[in-house]
């Protein structure tokens, strides 16, 4: 079979890759050796092989494969970022949220920009899967307007442009926040590197834009920007409805300004609680606001297990077979010890509530998207059978554990997930997220007229509750 012939449009596109990456090349150290350089690789495989939590759902020949390969990649690194970056692309083969490897910060390291392209600066959103102009600089909002959407970079369909090069970069557990990723960084890059863009602007006109990296002095968007989110944000909506978003967990300061809120919240007739926001922190943070909005005494929390490795029941499961298991439960674990499939189950118990003072158990709608992450995600599983609450919006980030840190060769660091969680019965939402009980997704002509379906359908639904 003869080979295909290269077309001028992937001639043009390797060349502009080529010039995108001797670019960055040029801009960053090479200080790590090229043994380093293999005995970081070696420590990330060796670290997930002996920690991994979900090490069973991995195909290890595939894996194996990819860690040779990636021996000679990393080798041949022409310097310390091109390097991190193959590091990267690597744990990405993991789909894991908590599995990462973050780069060195590097003296004097060039601005990595993604809106910014001197004259122009704009930011992208996955919205319905397309790349959509959210904001634009203001001075070019009529040329370049919201609701713009990348239909091409650099002579790919965006899709294709996607799947070759950002996505394999990306760690998560769940192909909608990778959309969401890839979306938001299509362009990033750094000073002088260039980009070919085709826009579908919303009245069906093409626009094509040769754009080059470079500080944007007029920061001016539109739409403005809203305002900064505080760790707790409440107002009253119509109707007597408080709204409450619950940004983060990661500072036990939530606590006491929820606490402060209380002879507020006990006028309410319906609470909205926003989590969209909340990227996670600690669960006993977020289990501390939840026992004031249910009356029960006990609330049931995720379940939690990490993998079991004892060396010699492994070795024996080299000469077990699977037929030998039957009614053996000491060959059962040599077994599944040499799959990587042996568990640790840790201890559970629901939590106990001594809360004396009132409550507030009223229609309640719990808010959430794909950055509903991690200790967030663990409030909606203690909230799963409340049934005054409703979770209205989008799938949550499907992603949580327990990571185990390392460092790395010239600087960087990653982290491997060591623990297991899911709901209290065994259904899993790591990889899947929390799923809401009603979908509503915010659609191009929602940005268009700055509307917020979420929320309103959040208020919509508390407002029926009355009427039940």
């Amino acid at each position: 079979m003869r080979p295909a012939k290269t077309t001028t449009n992937e001639k043009s596109l390797t060349i502009l890759l080529l010039c995108i990456a001797a670019t960055a090349s040029a801009q960053f150290p090479n200080t790590v050796s090229a043994a380093d350089k293999v005995y970081g690789l070696s420590r990330f495989w060796q670290e997930v092989n002996y920690n991994f939590v979900y090490l069973n759902q991995v195909n290890r020949a595939s894996w194996d494969s990819a860690y040779k390969a990636m021996i000679v990649e990393v080798e041949e690194s022409r310097n310390d970022y091109e390097y991190y970056r193959h590091l990267q692309r690597f744990c990405a083969l993991l789909n894991d949220g908590h599995t990462n490897v973050w780069m060195p910060q590097w003296k004097n390291a060039p601005a990595n920009y993604n809106s910014m392209f001197g004259d122009y600066r704009f930011f992208l959103e996955n919205i319905d899967g397309k790349a959509i102009v959210v904001r634009t600089n203001t001075a070019k909002k009529n040329e370049l307007p919201v609701g713009s959407e990348v239909i091409e970079v650099n002579g790919l369909p965006v899709k294709e442009y996607k799947a070759r090069f950002v996505k394999p970069y990306i760690s998560s557990s769940t192909d909608y926040v990778r959309e969401d990723w890839a979306t938001r960084d299509l362009l990033a890059g750094f000073e002088g590197d260039r980009y070919k863009v085709t826009f579908r602007k919303p009245d069906g006109k093409l626009l094509r834009l040769d754009l080059t990296h470079a500080k944007t002095v007029d920061e001016s968007v539109f739409p403005a920007f809203p305002p900064q989110r505080q760790l707790l944000d409440f107002r009253w909506l119509d109707g007597g409805i408080a709204y409450v978003s619950l940004n983060s967990f990661s500072d036990p300061k939530i606590d006491s300004l929820f606490d402060a809120l209380l002879p507020e919240l006990y006028k309410a007739k319906g609470l909205v609680v926003d989590l969209r926001y909340n990227g996670g922190g600690s669960t006993q943070i977020g289990t501390h606001i939840l026992q004031y909005l249910t009356n029960d005494s006990v609330l049931y929390g995720a379940r939690s297990a990490t993998r079991s490795h004892i060396p010699t029941y492994k070795a024996w499961g080299k000469w077990a077979e699977a037929k030998d298991t039957a009614g053996n439960s000491w060959e059962r674990r040599n077994f599944l010890s040499y799959r990587d499939d042996a568990w640790y189950d840790f201890d559970y118990s629901p939590d106990t509530l001594h809360l004396q003072a009132r409550r507030i158990v009223v229609p309640t709608a719990l808010l959430t998207g794909h950055n509903t992450a991690s200790a967030a995600e663990d409030f909606l599983i203690y909230a799963d059978n409340q049934k005054h609450m409703l979770r209205i919006g989008e799938h949550s980030f499907g992603s949580t554990g327990q990571p185990y840190h390392f460092d790395l060769p010239g600087g960087g660091s990653a982290r491997v997930c060591t623990k297991k969680d899911t709901y209290p019965d065994g259904r899993p939402f790591v990889g899947v997220g929390i799923i809401p009980q009603l979908e509503v997704k915010r659609s191009v002509a929602d940005y268009l007229s700055g509307k917020d379906p979420v929320l309103e359908q959040g208020q919509a639904w508390v407002k029926t509750q009355w009427k039940n």
